[in-house]
């Protein structure tokens, strides 16, 4: 089992966002991309009996220690964890299929990440959220080109240094492919550093 004390930081305040969007009651499906360690996903597990929750990760170590975290809490809700890069077209995302999921989230991935993963990212929320599903993104973001504080100013330029792929992502700029995708930014979330953003799929006419 992994331990991130950053999950740990932030998991209740994530759930606390969740809660204003998913029912307590009623069946419900939830995808979880990148979900690390697995920490929050048995938190949000707990918290959401009703939902069945899918977690899913690109390493094989991050996989692990998701089911031995599932394993260690008991929690009868989550899924076995599948790989899927979402780099890659939806259509190889783990045979998940079309309009099947009521809530997707994501959490410090975006940061890591290419621009082409936050565009898959983006593109496959559109295809498999039903309509008026929610897209819960969070992480460290920049503002119009602005960092608006020093602690994220230098992860930036830590992160560039290692990959200039990576680097924090433009909050205007996911708005503007989120919306090129039916995605519409419904609120932003201000969490200590970091963002929660919360994309709904349009309503289909």
């Amino acid at each position: 089992m992994m331990l991130s004390p950053m999950a740990e930081k932030n998991k209740q305040a994530i759930l606390e966002v969740l809660m204003d969007y998913m029912e307590t009651v009623g069946e419900s499906f939830a995808l979880e991309l990148a979900s690390g360690s697995g920490q929050h996903i048995v938190h949000f597990a707990r918290a959401f009996p009703n939902v069945t929750w899918q977690p899913s990760d690109i390493s094989q170590s991050a996989q692990e220690s998701v089911a031995a975290y599932v394993a260690a809490t008991k929690v009868t809700n989550v899924k076995e964890v599948v790989y899927i890069d979402v780099a890659e077209p939806w259509e190889e995302w783990a045979n998940l299929q079309p309009k099947s999921c009521d809530l997707i989230v994501n959490i410090n991935m975006l940061h890591l990440s290419s621009r082409g993963s936050a565009e898959g990212l983006l593109s496959g929320a559109w295809v498999l959220l039903k309509p008026r599903g929610i897209l819960i993104i969070y992480g460290p973001y920049a503002i119009n080109g602005i960092i608006s504080n020093e602690t994220n100013a230098q992860l930036d330029r830590q992160l560039r240094q290692r990959n200039p792929d990576w680097g924090l992502p433009d909050m205007d700029v996911l708005r503007q492919l989120a919306y090129e995708k039916s995605l519409r930014l419904e609120r932003m979330v201000e969490m200590l550093e970091d963002k929660c953003l919360i994309f709904r799929k349009f309503d289909e006419q």
